[in-house]
């Protein structure tokens, strides 16, 4: 696991700072009407206007600053000018940053106008799937109680976890060992080491867990096309406890 100086610390924090920042904006512009590429340019332009760089963008060929994720669309779902949001979507914004060769990523599923009661319910259980998770991370026991902990929060409140995507270390480049998993035996995983930085971004489907990969290379959706959410946030673990570096 990943271990950076105090220095290193510090524009960390400034990116995953920037990073929560730009999900505030996106939470504000989204709404009936808005395509997600329009959310994806004004997005951008947070970004860069906060003196960092859009880290998605180019990365592995992807085209666009932020993953626009609505409804059965797990993750990566491209931003496009013909996907217009509309009442009673789901949105998952996933952002990262980079400042000064650090990165923050973090997640957040939104709704658009008014949900249904069980999409609303995707998404608290989804962001409490986090926390539950966080509870059991700490220095010297196995990152499987992180894990364990967000698949039996998950599956005791009916939903499933997506196996084929998993969270990872963070630090000097977008993704770094170790992979940090959604579900598993408290017994799996290596040793979480202090000073560990990792994203750590349950994935939770209202229906089944199996999901497909889209013509486009990029777009994960569930295979009922039932919703799913996604939570996300950059950590950074210390003797002490957790520090959530994206709130």
């Amino acid at each position: 696991m990943n271990n950076l100086t105090p220095a290193e610390l510090v524009l960390m924090r400034k990116a995953c700072q920037i990073t929560r920042d730009a999900l505030n904006y996106a939470e504000t512009l989204i709404k009936p009407g808005i395509s997600t590429k329009a959310l994806d340019n004004l997005v951008e332009k947070f970004i860069i206007n906060s003196g960092a760089i859009p880290a998605c963008k180019g990365y592995e060929g992807y085209p666009a600053t932020i993953c626009a994720s609505v409804n059965d669309t797990v993750v990566h779902g491209i931003p496009s000018e013909k996907v217009i949001l509309k009442e009673g979507d789901i949105i998952s914004v996933d952002i990262v940053v980079e400042y000064k060769g650090l990165y923050g990523d973090a997640t957040r599923t939104f709704p658009v106008g008014k949900i249904s009661p069980e999409k609303a319910k995707l998404i608290e259980v989804t962001k409490q799937c986090f926390f539950e998770g966080v509870k059991h991370l700490k220095v010297g026991h196995r990152l499987g109680e992180l894990s364990n902990a967000i698949q039996k929060y998950a599956e005791s409140n009916g939903f499933s976890v997506v196996r084929e995507l998993v969270g990872h270390g963070i630090g000097k480049s977008m993704h770094e060992p170790p992979n940090v998993p959604n579900y598993g035996k408290v017994t799996d995983g290596p040793i979480v080491t202090e000073n560990a930085c990792l994203a750590v971004e349950p994935m939770i489907n209202m229906g089944r867990k199996d999901v497909w990969l889209l013509e486009d290379g990029w777009g994960v959706v569930t295979r009922d096309g039932k919703a799913s959410a996604h939570y996300e946030n950059t950590v950074h673990v210390t003797k002490d406890g957790v520090e959530i570096l994206t709130l």
